[in-house]
């Protein structure tokens, strides 16, 4: 399963050009792991999703993108978490903090 969800991501990230520096495949989920919040704003224009930010500890919080694969053809997708840190005070595209869940 794990695999299986790997390469399904990495299809995803060779259709869309997605930056993924950072990915760990899991059987329920696949982890991104970004360095840059305006990456997580081509991540949420490209798949769309639901973004939910951590509390903050030592002037920073983690915001995490809910979302996952486009269907594949046997009718299933596969959950991607893609995260990123931000330092309190960093400048954040407007649309990324609309799209923040409180």
């Amino acid at each position: 399963m794990t695999s299986d969800n790997r390469l399904a991501v990495q299809t995803v990230l060779d259709s869309t050009g997605l930056p993924a520096p950072t990915m760990v495949a899991r059987a329920d989920a696949v982890h991104v792991t970004l360095a840059d919040p305006d990456d997580l704003a081509r991540w949420m224009y490209a798949l769309g999703g639901e973004i939910r930010r951590g509390v903050e500890i030592s002037g920073a919080s983690l915001w995490t993108l809910h979302t996952e694969t486009p269907v594949r053809l046997n009718g299933t997708s596969v959950r991607v978490l893609v995260h990123v840190p931000v330092v309190s005070g960093e400048d954040v595209l407007a649309e990324l903090r609309s799209a923040v869940a409180l």
